[in-house]
């Protein structure tokens, strides 16, 4: 970003106006940089050190012909600067534009209205978030604000191109810049960066005054290093900073303190769940944080995964042989801990999947005071609070792209007695939520959603639910889940009638934690007004996971590959009838039951493959398995059909199309049609059936899979874009296709590209 500003003025050379000069300088800033401050040897320094090309310590000597003005000056030393620069600003440039890095802006604001009788249109508050315990322009440093926030604070006056002009000013210097209104900005620094520091000096202070000082400060480990680095900051700047913004550092305070006061009484009574739940809410917001700063992901921190744009270069050919066992199954880790938290008691749950979805559930319960143990190499222990103990959370619950999380949390939220929003990423905001919601508020449920009945979802709570019957218009578990959920708080009997067969988890998991369900024929139902008692969770592997190396193996000549503890619900084995249709040699080995889920080992070598017409009354059964499915129906002998599929529309991605784009990149006959698919398979017996080519996943982790298994049979390699979301829907999908056979490569892909 180049900025045109023929003549820069920083008034206070210090740390932050240095550093300012010394990154435009490095990005080779063609104009005049001239200083203004007191101290005269800041001004020699900063000449000597090559930052500015003058200086003096008045304003008057320095103002002719400035651009640009950057007020650097403590926030106390405003009011005087600002009035000085009111009297002598018809010196410089007709079109001055004026901008400040004061880390409070109510006050500036203030001192601005006061010298110049309003808020100029051409002056731009602004505050950049980077600093250090060093002052002086000797500390200057030209990388300060490299991938750091700046903050700009307009008013709804201020001047578009006086505010394009600071903007570029600072991202000339490596900066992210943001806008904020003025109150707000001041409510966010006091709790993110004042509260912290105030909490630094007291806690130095404190400690300083008693009389073993010297043994305490001697025996101090890093962790009070860390906490107190800050302490070391100018006492004359955030005496400032204090004193301008008081009523939100007093506000933050009062806050803080009531929450060492909630801390202090679970110590006092020995209350180790509350205790927990505190602690542990604290260090995953950590990690939270942690990924909001680096732009990872959430899962990231636990995992130091790869983040960014990743491409997959997948080889063509390839074997597949081995025994391996599959992360756990998404559906039921969601509904573990859901159950697990209104459950009285302790529910110990293995098996768990450390994936993105998952974890955005886990922590949404967190916020909500449960206290929960983990992850850990799969292992969860959730602190149950019974049916009526979840706590109202401070802000939104994030989900992520978890849309199982969103419908099944409709469901449950619908009954709780404090209002909720519940909201996503962009690939989830697209999602239709009219399906849970429209029978939700049949049921009473007062719900808000953005345009289409699309979320954010706003559940306003404390409202009384009545069971109904309801016959589900599309065959949907998440649906059926949602108002079972909501039936749990119902007053009276929940009905819900499918037409076709879905995934029966959340009446599985029911059952198992003490809770009725009763089933007949297409429907099931539940009285309301119940309790879920803690019950222990082993978490089997993901069929849907498990359909890639299914697939993978079916396809490839000499293929023999077994995955171990694999669930076989009967609604879940929609792949595994259809394989077995198009001549799969599949077999169920060591078949048993966890925790009311069937699982069993699937034991599975090459067949030649045949297309079919898939059964209607599979299609419910196998819906997220189509993309790998669709890769089997290329390498099948003749035509496969499919009809009835409108759900993949509605998906991470419209499936159906996605996977259309990407069968004919690599060179698949086929014909879409609305509700799904004829695929003319190759059917070679040896060889590739199709070519290589390159594949856009659109951020749909399924579509990245199935065109990674696909290259076994392919002519060349199969290069796949945004791949990013498979970590974080299957963890561990790269090392475990590398361990059967196939020859994969991730790399990193420039931002469009």
């Amino acid at each position: 970003m180049r900025v045109n500003e023929p003549r820069l003025l920083i008034v206070g050379l210090g740390l932050i106006g240095g550093s300012l000069a010394a990154a435009l300088r490095s990005g080779g800033f063609r104009g005049a940089i001239h200083a203004c401050d007191p101290d005269p040897g800041e001004i020699a320094r900063g000449i000597e050190m090559g930052l500015i090309d003058g200086g003096d310590t008045e304003l008057a000597a320095v103002i002719e012909g400035a651009s640009l003005v950057v007020l650097a000056v403590p926030v106390l030393a405003m009011r005087s600067v600002m009035g000085e620069l009111a009297r002598l600003i018809d010196r410089a440039a007709p079109d001055v534009v004026i901008t400040d890095v004061g880390s409070t802006k109510a006050t500036i604001r203030d001192c601005a209205r006061e010298a110049f009788g309003c808020v100029p249109p051409r002056l731009v508050l602004g505050h950049p978030i980077a600093g250090s315990e060093k002052s002086g322009v000797a500390a200057a440093n030209p990388e300060l604000y490299l991938r750091h926030k700046v903050i700009l604070t307009p008013e709804p006056d201020t001047d578009p191109v006086a505010l394009s002009r600071v903007r570029a000013l600072w991202e000339a210097c490596g900066a992210e810049v943001l806008e904020m209104d003025v109150v707000r900005h001041d409510q966010v620094l006091a709790r993110t960066s004042h509260l912290p520091h105030l909490l630094a000096f007291s806690l130095v202070d404190t400690l300083a005054r008693q009389d073993e000082r010297l043994e305490i400060f001697r025996y101090a480990a890093g962790g009070f290093r860390d906490f107190t680095r800050i302490a070391g900051s100018d006492p004359v700047m955030w005496r400032d900073i204090f004193v301008a913004n008081r009523e939100a550092v007093l506000a933050s305070l009062d806050d803080f303190e009531a929450g060492l006061v909630r801390i202090r009484q679970a110590i006092e009574h020995g209350d180790s769940d509350a205790m927990l739940a505190t602690f542990d809410r604290a260090r995953h917001a950590r990690h939270y944080f942690e990924s909001l700063l680096n732009k990872t992901s959430y899962q990231a921190e636990y995992q130091m995964q790869q983040q960014g744009k990743l491409r997959y270069r997948v080889a063509s050919g390839g074997t597949v042989t081995g025994r391996i066992r599959v992360p756990g199954d998404k559906s039921i880790s969601h509904r573990s801990i859901m159950l697990g938290a209104l459950a009285e008691g302790v529910t110990e749950v293995k098996g768990f999947l450390e994936g993105e979805d998952s974890l955005a559930t886990l922590q949404a319960f967190r916020e909500m005071g449960v206290a929960i143990e983990g992850p850990h190499q799969g292992r969860v222990t959730i602190h149950g609070v019974g049916m009526h103990g979840l706590k109202a959370p401070s802000g939104p619950l994030y989900v992520g792209n978890a849309g199982t999380a969103m419908r099944l949390f409709a469901g449950l939220l619908a009954g709780q007695a404090f209002d909720t929003e519940l909201t996503g990423d962009t690939s989830l905001t697209k999602r239709p939520m009219g399906r849970v919601a429209d029978p939700l508020r049949l049921m009473g449920a007062v719900i808000d959603t953005a345009e289409g009945g699309r979320p954010p979802l706003h559940i306003h709570g404390g409202r009384a639910l009545k069971g109904i019957t309801y016959d589900m218009p599309m065959a949907s578990a998440q649906v059926k889940s949602c108002l079972l959920l909501a039936g749990l708080y119902a007053e009276g009997e929940t009905r819900v009638r499918e037409p076709a067969p879905t995934r029966d988890h959340t009446e599985r998991m029911l059952a198992g934690f003490g809770y009725e369900v009763h089933r007949e024929g297409d429907t099931c139902w539940l009285q309301g007004g119940g309790r879920l008692t803690a019950a222990p969770i082993d978490v089997p592997s993901d069929i849907s996971s498990a359909t890639f190396f299914l697939v993978a193996a079916a396809i490839t000549p000499g293929a023999d590959l077994v995955l171990e503890h694999v669930g076989i619900n009967p609604t879940r084995i929609g792949v595994i009838n259809i394989l077995r249709l198009m001549g799969a040699d599949l077999r169920l080995e060591n078949e048993r039951e966890v925790g009311g889920e069937p699982v069993a080992d699937l034991h599975i070598r090459h067949a030649p493959l045949k297309g079919i017409d898939i059964p209607l009354d599979q299609v419910p059964l196998a819906i997220d398995e189509f993309p790998a499915l669709f890769i089997a129906a290329a390498n099948a002998e003749g035509v496969t059909r499919l009809r009835g599929a409108e759900e993949l529309r509605v998906k991470e991605s419209d499936r159906l199309q996605a996977m259309a784009d990407g069968l004919a990149a690599i060179g698949v006959e086929h014909t879409l049609v609305a509700d799904g698919i004829d695929i003319v398979g190759g059917g070679k017996a040896e060889g590739p059936n199709y070519g290589g080519g390159r594949i856009d996943s659109l951020e749909d982790h399924r579509i990245a899979m199935s065109f990674a298994i696909a290259a076994l049979r392919a002519g060349d390699e199969i290069i796949i874009d945004d791949c990013a979301n498979v970590a974080t829907s299957f963890p561990g999908f790269i090392e475990l296709a590398r361990k059967v056979g196939l020859v994969l490569e991730e790399e990193a892909a420039e931002e469009g590209a």
